[in-house]
């Protein structure tokens, strides 16, 4: 009995520390764990959409999109002078083979502009078969990464498949899955085999408390004897001239060669789209309801159009909240079913349409478990308590007018 309680209680652990240690797929990329006022008021996306979301391995598939970059910048964060804009994967699933910002090619870190609008467009070719969640974001340097909207993509086929061979400069093709793969592992075992050498060579000898022991009675010198010494001096000569030898001998195999790029790209931002339409918003006032997860704005709206508008969607942190209004484009991203879009959960005081000219205080409120579920809801404990997001109208004639609006939030628990 006793040795079948320990079978029972040994096979308990072994199960807890092998679910424990054991590698799960990840189905997010740690955008909830990061500070809401961050995610709402830094990089602010909306358009984003891939040409297809099945492919195969060697089919490319084009990620684009939008962004504004928020005016009210959080003071905790700093400015966008050097940002990156990448996808995010879970894994070397896919390769990047072009990225273009504002229709113009960019391999290198560039600056954002406070304010500033821009176009985004990645070529993304298929690499590994299965299912993968993908999502743009810009690594903001000092501050680190802020995710766009995420996409669910499936890759059929075989790894085997893959090809990814490049043209280099003389004219001669290599395979970037394998080129210089050798040459990494040897080097990588000369350096292990000589760091283990080393090593042990000391360790051979008595460790720790017989050294101790030496040392304290004042017999440290002979801790260290001259063949030691030798060996020193012998690897002191040779690491370098090893070093220096296999880097003359790479420059005269291969004479022509480009390093790594380190400038930074200059992107003018495109003419103005956010906050450039005549209509505009100045919000008076922003509640939290914590326990009804819901937010409301108050908002003083002018229409300095010739055409009634309408307010259609509020988009904050890669969450979009539709009016039950909505139709057209943004009715037919509802229907694929997205998590991050809450239908009909954007509700006003009044939906009749704003005139020609005509200015009204409206109260937008957009309630949905999206604020719990996407953790945004922490936005009151946050030192910086400020709402940010991109508020959506329409015309009459379908046209679209995006204002970028900010506020200081006022929680309400009942």
């Amino acid at each position: 009995m006793r040795s079948m309680l320990k079978c029972l209680l040994a096979g308990a652990g072994l199960t807890l520390i092998t679910s424990i240690l054991w590698p799960n797929g990840a189905f997010a990329h740690g955008e909830k764990a990061l500070e809401p006022f961050v995610r709402m008021r830094t990089v602010q996306f909306y358009d984003v959409a891939l040409s297809k979301t099945n492919l195969a391995v060697n089919e490319e598939i084009v990620m684009t999109g939008k962004f504004h970059v928020a005016e009210d910048w959080p003071r905790g964060v700093p400015k966008p002078d050097l940002t990156y804009l990448n996808v995010s994967a879970p894994g070397p699933v896919m390769v990047r083979t072009e990225r273009y910002i504002n229709g113009q090619s960019s391999v290198s870190s560039f600056a954002l502009k406070l304010g500033g609008d821009y176009e985004f467009k990645v070529v993304l070719k298929g690499r590994m078969p299965g299912r993968f969640h993908i999502h743009p974001f810009f690594n903001l340097h000092d501050a680190g990464p802020v995710m766009g909207p995420g996409a669910w993509i499936e890759i059929s086929g075989q790894p085997s498949a893959f090809v990814n061979e490049v043209k280099t400069l003389d004219g001669s093709v290599i395979d970037m899955e394998t080129y210089g793969l050798a040459n990494g592992v040897g080097w990588h075992l000369l350096w292990i085999v000589m760091g283990s050498a080393w090593l042990l060579w000391w360790v051979r000898r008595p460790l720790f408390l017989p050294r101790f022991k030496m040392v304290r009675d004042g017999r440290a010198a002979e801790l260290i004897s001259p063949l030691d010494i030798k060996i020193g001096f012998g690897i002191l000569f040779c690491v370098p001239a090893v070093v220096l030898s296999a880097n003359l001998i790479t420059d005269h195999r291969y004479p022509h060669a480009i390093p790594l790029q380190a400038a930074l790209d200059q992107i003018d931002p495109l003419p103005q789209i956010v906050n450039a339409g005549p209509v505009s918003v100045r919000v008076q006032r922003t509640e939290f309801n914590i326990p009804n997860r819901a937010v409301t704005l108050f908002a003083l709206v002018h229409n300095g159009s010739d055409q009634p508008v309408r307010v259609t969607e509020f988009g904050t942190a890669n969450l979009r909240f539709l009016s039950p209004k909505t139709d057209g484009a943004a009715k037919e991203v509802t229907d694929r079913g997205d998590a991050d879009v809450g239908k009909g959960s954007l509700t006003l005081d009044s939906y009749d349409p704003l005139g020609p000219g005509e200015s009204r205080s409206i109260r937008i409120t957009a309630a949905d478990a999206l604020w719990q579920t996407e953790r945004l809801d922490g936005l009151v404990r946050d030192a910086d308590s400020r709402i940010g997001g991109l508020l959506f109208f329409e015309d009459g004639t379908g046209a679209r007018h995006i204002a970028s609006v900010s506020s200081p939030v006022i929680p309400k628990f009942n």
